[in-house]
């Protein structure tokens, strides 16, 4: 990540920094916490991980844990057993309380290898109901300082499990930010993502996962080629109706104009099946976006996946034979409810 990012994002935690030194252990800011981390040891944990790993297994109901002001640096894995864990940010701004690590595909492991794709994740998120709000995480692997490592693949976020919630978080890194997996091809995982910030630059929100994006910024970063970057490389299984949904947002840029692509279908390991869906909605893109905004992604073409706009404005927005348009009645069977609601009724966009 370019160090100038990491700096803004830690901008202000001196000002927050106070809100350590309010309450016990379990209270903070005037609420009540069932597990509070903080840095200088004011709380219960000076680790998010530790936190996480003091949750008692099975959780039927929420435990929240707060997350005081400050930058929490190693891997954070939620394993499936931790269901239910809540981490609220404690500051007064999602850039307060930042959650974050530096590995990529690349780098090498301590006992040999390297981490591949999912193992460079900062975040890894395996247990399901699981709740983030007004976090920051990032993956903060330097590129310029690594020219050895070329699979520069390095994820912020990674999740697999069902029923998750971002409320006003950030995701910071370069390629592959957000990872929104599941446990098999088959398997369906939820997620959902409200006044979010995602920033990076190549097939930065990909995988099989299905997620809605409500309200959220979608920024491209300038990595000074052409093209810039892809924003999604979706790999919804073919069984899966419902793929990567982005609903009243805004897609941004450091990147110039017409440079950045809007996705490409990706296949792993060459999985026919893998039918990627990304549908843009009623949603603000600027004009770092070309005329034709999807490409293949090596042999496998991009008309063969399921992209599609409706009714999206601003100067990279356009209708044209190379974006497909959901109809009306397409449009009103692709929404935040049709893609999360399952067999459960799930609706947490409906949620205050």
């Amino acid at each position: 990540m370019r160090r100038r990012r990491f700096l803004e994002l830690s901008a202000g935690l001196g000002a927050a920094a106070g809100l350590a030194a309010q309450g016990g252990p379990a209270r903070a800011g005037g609420h009540h916490w069932d597990l509070v981390v903080a840095a200088d040891g004011t709380g219960d944990h000076t680790s998010v991980q530790a936190a996480i790993d003091a949750v008692p297994d099975g959780a039927t109901s929420p435990v929240r844990i707060g997350v005081r002001p400050g930058t929490y640096l190693g891997q954070v894995i939620v394993p499936a057993a931790k269901t239910h864990v809540e981490l609220h940010g404690l500051g007064h701004r999602p850039s307060d309380a930042v959650i974050a690590d530096d590995r990529a595909n690349g780098t090498p492991k301590p006992g040999g290898g390297t981490w591949g794709t999912s193992g460079s994740a900062s975040v890894t998120v395996d247990g399901a109901g699981f709740r983030a709000v007004n976090l920051t995480f990032a993956n903060l692997f330097d590129e310029a300082a690594h020219p050895e490592i070329t699979n520069r693949q390095a994820v912020a976020v990674l999740t697999r499990a069902d029923r998750l919630v971002f409320d006003r978080v950030r995701f910071l890194a370069n390629q592959d930010t957000l990872y929104v997996n599941s446990t098999a091809a088959a398997v369906v995982a939820r997620s959902y993502f409200r006044d979010c910030y995602v920033e990076g630059d190549v097939d930065f929100v990909f995988g099989r996962g299905t997620a809605v994006f409500d309200r959220t910024r979608v920024h491209s970063l300038d990595r000074g080629s052409i093209p810039n970057g892809y924003v999604t490389a979706p790999s919804t299984d073919i069984t899966n109706p419902y793929g990567l949904l982005f609903q009243h947002c805004r897609f941004t840029a450091d990147a110039p104009d017409g440079t950045v692509l809007l996705g490409r279908p990706w296949h792993p390991g060459q999985d026919p099946n893998a039918i990627g869906a990304t549908i843009i909605r009623e949603s603000w893109i600027g004009a770092h976006i070309p005329a034709t905004p999807w490409v293949d992604f090596g042999t496998w073409p991009w008309e063969d996946a399921r992209f599609a706009e409706y009714r999206n404005f601003g100067p990279g927005a356009a209708v044209t034979p190379d974006r497909p348009q959901l109809t009306r009645d397409e449009a009103a069977a692709l929404t935040a409810t049709t893609h999360l609601r399952g067999t459960d009724g799930w609706a947490p966009h409906l949620c205050p």
